[in-house]
């Protein structure tokens, strides 16, 4: 299909930026584009106004320090996976870059792009709200801190205001020693996932459990936190038994809907089957490979 008629501006600064979104009812923000070029091609979005940020200065960078990891908004996925610091600053976050999409729209998607699209079977949104992140919008309200548990309000709405442009995401510092995997399932590498899980935690030195997180993407409106099984794992030893256990409330906890690529009793199963698979990488090497 052909796109529909729009007006474009590429600003060169972010006030520049906001000051369209805010003058012209309908107007999008077009990043990497490869999320709203396709929604453009197949008339299921029609802005009045394509607001390109591509020139905005200092929202392609990636900085880490003793706070954490601060990831602007413009940052493409194929500097994530060049990025040789984040194998120990954050590798849940890098690692998570091989499932997304195929290496020709890693060349041009962006983490803004994908969080302001928020698919909830995006890998993204998912280690979004696994990680507790903090996602930064400005617009002419000024600058606006955004927890990753509110910034996502169903599926493809977020909790931005027309006028807000995502700038950055912050992730809270990575322990060192942390332990973590990344599972998903897909028809074809490289398409959406059917289901997938994050998980990571802490083991101290007697052996138990510590700030255990799971995270679910594909089984829900939103990117899910499993709190019934972040508080199982929470101060036990991780054995056979407790995984069984962990499966088991996995599955119980989502209720996805059915859908063409996938039965909801199909996802519950792959939920559980997941976490179990995540939880035992984790255990044993603290990565997937």
């Amino acid at each position: 299909m052909k796109m529909p008629q729009f007006d474009y501006a590429c600003p060169s600064s972010l006030e520049e930026a906001i000051q369209l979104l805010s003058d012209n009812e309908g107007a999008k923000v077009l990043s990497g584009g490869q999320s709203l070029l396709p929604l453009l091609a197949f008339r299921m979005a029609q802005p009045t106004l394509l607001v390109d940020i591509q020139k905005l200065a200092g929202m392609d960078r990636i900085e880490i320090s003793a706070d954490g990891l601060r990831v602007g908004a413009r940052v493409r996925w194929c500097q994530i996976e060049d990025d040789k610091r984040l194998a120990t600053a954050h590798p849940l976050f890098q690692f998570m870059i091989n499932h997304v999409a195929h290496y020709q729209i890693r060349n041009r998607g962006t983490v803004g792009g994908s969080l302001a699209h928020a698919d909830p079977s995006a890998e993204m949104p998912g280690v979004a709200r696994v990680c507790d992140c903090d996602i930064v919008a400005v617009g002419n309200a000024g600058e606006r801190v955004i927890k990753a548990a509110d910034f996502f309000v169903a599926a493809l709405e977020t909790s931005l205001q027309e006028d807000e442009i995502i700038t950055e995401v912050r992730f809270p510092p990575w322990p060192s020693g942390r332990r973590w995997a990344f599972h998903e399932f897909a028809r074809r590498r490289g398409d959406f996932a059917i289901a997938g899980v994050a998980v990571f935690f802490d083991i101290g030195s007697d052996g138990v459990i510590a700030d255990a997180h799971v995270g679910v993407i594909g089984a829900g409106d939103t990117p899910i936190r499993l709190d019934a099984v972040e508080q199982l794992l929470n101060g036990q030893r991780l054995d056979e038994e407790l995984i069984g256990r962990a499966r088991h409330l996995a599955s119980e906890t989502v209720d996805p809907q059915s859908d063409i690529h996938a039965a909801g009793d199909y996802r519950k199963s792959l939920v559980g089957t997941l976490t179990a698979r995540g939880l035992r990488d984790a255990a044993s090497s603290g990565a997937v490979k």
